[in-house]
């Protein structure tokens, strides 16, 4: 039995927002009938780019019922900008986390969100047909990895590269691509490292001003807002080739854990990012 927290049960026993929109201005569709999972999201959007109302149909899991409903609600009320920036792990986490097996339910969310601002339209202009029109012609252009559940080459990438994911048993939490006759797991390993080199590669290519953009755009966007969330932070100090040295700041700093901290944490969404190779060290 998984461990679902009490706002996934909350979000599964009493979704939000379930229904359509009939003159909505963006409908995105995400999963599939056939695979067992599918999302469609509608969105009201005023002229100021304020997202007024969403609704959601979903035909799934506990799991991407509570997701469903949990996104709607995060996307009411904010800006277009700001429903762009949201993530599968944006999804996820506020949902107080889900298990590494429902991970894809987030997913949906996520692709379902995008297809959506995809397709906006403010004259209404785009019908429900012409995006499931839209949807098969983009299918067809992309390579299918996993032929079970329809999952593309690009949607296991953008997995990776969102989630920092390494093996395919993740790349299968998280799309479920191999996740039934599993005759695709040799190619989704080969997409897994094609990526890493790929990443590699670039950079090794950078100067190191590039570098340290690079590192400092990491801690700003992924681990400071983190820590931040808890009254700590932390700020860049120096940076010797794969040594990267960092200070802890606000309630972080002379915590007890904060060797923790940095290691399980910090250190691992830089290496996630940059490159295994990396070693993160505290200094005061």
């Amino acid at each position: 039995m998984w461990d679902y927290s009490e706002k996934v049960m909350d979000h599964y026993r009493n979704p939000r927002n379930v229904g359509a929109i009939d003159d909505a201005d963006a409908v995105g569709v995400a999963g599939s009938l056939t695979c067992g999972d599918q999302l469609k999201i509608y969105l009201k959007i005023d002229e100021n780019n304020i997202v007024t109302d969403a609704k959601f149909q979903t035909f799934g899991c506990g799991s991407a019922v509570a997701s469903s409903s949990i996104l709607t609600e995060m996307i009411i009320g904010k800006s277009l900008d700001e429903v762009k920036k949201i993530t599968n792990k944006d999804i996820a986490d506020e949902l107080g986390g889900l298990p590494p097996e429902k991970m894809h339910c987030s997913v949906m969310g996520y692709e379902a969100l995008e297809d959506a601002l995809k397709h906006y339209c403010p004259d209404g202009c785009v019908t429900i047909d012409e995006i499931y029109e839209h949807i098969n012609s983009e299918q067809k252009k992309e390579k299918i990895i996993c032929t079970c559940f329809q999952i593309s080459e690009n949607m296991i990438w953008d997995a990776i590269k969102q989630n920092g994911l390494k093996t395919v048993d993740e790349v299968t939490n998280y799309t479920k691509a191999g996740g039934a006759c599993g005759k695709c797991k040799s190619i989704i390993q080969d997409v897994i490292d094609t990526y890493y080199n790929k990443q590699k590669t670039e950079v090794e290519k950078l100067t190191p001003t590039q570098w340290i953009l690079k590192v400092n755009n990491v801690i700003e966007t992924q681990i400071s807002p983190e820590l931040q969330k808890d009254g700590g932070d932390i700020e860049l100090v120096d940076i010797k080739n794969k040594n990267i040295f960092v200070r802890l700041k606000g309630r972080c700093s002379g915590c007890k854990n904060s060797t923790m901290t940095l290691k399980n944490f910090a250190e691992k969404v830089l290496q996630d990012s940059l490159g295994t190779d990396i070693t993160l060290t505290e200094v005061q």
